[in-house]
């Protein structure tokens, strides 16, 4: 299993509230247009480099979703043109990733206007899969997204639910800044989101056509983060 794309990652942009069950569990607005925001590479962790950790005070949710490792330079893309064969060309791969989201920290954050970088950019609050080729993941709509957690299912929904397709966020995101070969676009997740807790178990997958994609099993233990940071309100 190969995680050697992690070396060519520029940037982690995660599109926001692109499931409609989500943005309900959250009581959240509909964007009307793809937004989106950066998790720093100091958040990455990979199966088998230590557990997950949350932060004193912080009530850590779980949003497991599909990633698409980039393949050549998008920029400045015409919408019109760009559609979804142009897409999956642009596509070199996939991952599975969790963004971990310090949901409090985020909505103390929301409430003042400020942005989300710390509810959002704590050490391990992305675990990453190995990468998952496109003979793999054929159409990137046809993914099950399955995370449980001490062996409960907490989200198992599809891909197709997307609300933004990936063709239309990434002309969207190509026109503020330039997509290089090598970033990792995270798509959203679905419903179910929910606390992860030290002690807990994380285990994450996805399927295609009811099989799963090896290369996409993610397994962590969670623990408390070490350190002075301490959430406070």
């Amino acid at each position: 299993m190969s995680f050697n794309y992690i070396k060519n990652v520029g940037k982690y942009l995660c599109i926001g509230r692109n499931y409609l069950s989500h943005i309900k569990e959250l009581n959240n607005a509909r964007p009307s247009e793809p937004f989106y925001f950066i998790k720093p590479s100091s958040s990455v962790i990979l199966p088998g480099q230590g557990p997950m950790l949350i932060p004193k005070g912080v009530t850590a949710h779980h949003e497991v979703e599909l990633a698409c490792i980039i393949g050549k330079e998008l920029k400045n893309l015409n919408p019109e043109t760009f559609g979804p064969k142009e897409a999956l060309d642009s596509i070199s791969g996939y991952a599975l990733a969790i963004d971990m989201t310090a949901r409090n920290v985020q909505d103390v954050a929301k409430s003042k206007g400020l942005p989300w970088t710390i509810g959002k950019g704590f050490d391990t609050f992305l675990p990453l899969s190995p990468f998952i080729s496109k003979e793999k993941i054929v159409d990137p709509y046809n993914v099950k997204l399955r995370l449980n957690i001490n062996g409960e299912s907490k989200q198992d929904d599809m891909t197709n639910l997307m609300i933004f397709p990936i063709h239309q966020f990434l002309s969207s995101m190509s026109s503020v800044m330039t997509i290089q070969p090598g970033d990792v676009i995270l798509t959203g997740t679905p419903k179910g989101v929910g606390p992860v807790n030290p002690g807990d178990v994380v285990e994450a997958w996805c399927e295609v056509d009811g099989k799963v994609v090896d290369e996409s099993q993610l397994k962590f233990d969670v623990e408390e983060k070490p350190g002075p940071y301490c959430f406070k309100g």
